[in-house]
């Protein structure tokens, strides 16, 4: 089924906001870091509203409501709208701080409101309370799948008319735990820069943010397109065909063993990455996909931030009427496929 995308909200590195968004486009500069501000939310819910939500909750509803702003649904009623957020790790942060609580002060005297904050759900739940999204919600978490999976979820809503608009949204979180991590297992390749094309060096730098869409059916008016199928599978079960005319965008991000999938798949085919702007997270799928929308939105396919292997680097171009695909590979083979139309 077609799914109409209505409305764009982001928040990451590089800024907060569809404009935001559009300039490290145009620009293609590079964030110093990449950490989301999330102090826009004060625009649409009270501080003391904020008080006991964590930083991966925060990012979560000023997605949200930047998608609702941008849709001009702020002020609609949202009975029939549902919520489905995707999360690669849920609230890192937040789980490592409840941890560290329990192993300083035991079963007894262990954070509660850290415990409830680090259940995955917890920040779908604080977006239908504050949001009044009052239809159901669900968060997936599939890794580097996530994105599909949840996006698959949410068409099946609108499909079965189980609700009437569905806030989808794709949302992770870096910590200190989580770059110690890294630098462990990636030593130098953890520094960058982020080279999406380089797929044989390790070049990731974990980034955060959230991107959310508000989707309805494909009778519905499309500022940012449609969503025209999602498929998800896994290469060596199940090889995929890349449609011949669409142009790609790629979902590397600096990962060496996610890489050498996209250089067997792409077979030396251009393609345009934008992960350098945005870091490297599970979840950074939705961000590809909002590149696209914003793309459809523009009538422009945006120039990649990158220049190692420039050959294979996707020219910017006007999109015209050929579909654009997301293409997202994981370390296993697992891959999706989302493609869009204007």
């Amino acid at each position: 089924m077609k799914i109409a995308i209505q409305g764009l909200g982001v928040t990451a590195g590089f800024g907060c906001g569809v404009d935001a968004f559009r300039t490290a486009l145009q620009q293609g500069s590079v964030p110093e870091n990449y950490r989301a501000d999330v102090s826009g939310l004060a625009e649409f819910i009270p501080k003391r509203a904020l008080r006991r939500i964590d930083h991966f909750s925060k990012m979560t509803l000023l997605g949200a409501c930047l998608a609702l702003k941008d849709a001009d649904l702020l002020e609609a009623d949202r009975s029939r709208m549902g919520v489905v957020i995707a999360s690669g790790y849920g609230a890192l942060k937040t789980t490592f701080n409840f941890l560290d609580s329990y192993l300083d002060f035991g079963y007894s005297c262990s954070s509660p409101t850290h415990f409830s904050n680090s259940v995955h759900n917890a920040a779908a739940a604080h977006v239908s309370i504050q949001l009044k999204t009052t239809a159901p919600s669900l968060t997936v978490t599939q890794f580097e799948m996530s994105v599909p999976s949840a996006l698959l979820s949410a068409q099946q809503w609108l499909a079965e008319g189980r609700v009437d608009q569905v806030l989808f949204g794709a949302v992770d979180e870096a910590c200190d735990v989580l770059s110690y991590c890294r630098e462990q297992f990636f030593g130098d390749g953890e520094q960058g820069p982020l080279q999406p094309f380089n797929f044989e060096e390790q070049s990731a730098v974990a980034g955060e943010g959230a991107v959310f869409f508000v989707l309805s059916r494909g009778d519905d008016d499309a500022p940012y397109g449609y969503i025209e199928a999602v498929r998800l599978g896994n290469y060596l079960a199940n090889p995929v065909t890349l449609p011949e005319n669409d142009r790609l965008i790629i979902g590397a991000d600096g990962h060496k063993e996610c890489g050498r999938w996209y250089q067997q798949l792409l077979k030396g085919r251009q393609a345009a990455s934008y992960s350098p702007l945005y870091g490297s997270f599970p979840a950074a799928a939705g961000f590809d996909l909002a590149v696209a929308a914003l793309s459809q939105c523009d009538g422009e396919l945006y120039a990649s931030p990158a220049t190692a292997n420039a050959v294979s680097v996707l020219p910017p171009q006007p999109v015209g009427t050929a579909p654009l695909s997301c293409l997202k590979l994981g370390p296993g083979g697992d891959y999706s496929l989302i493609r869009l139309s204007g």
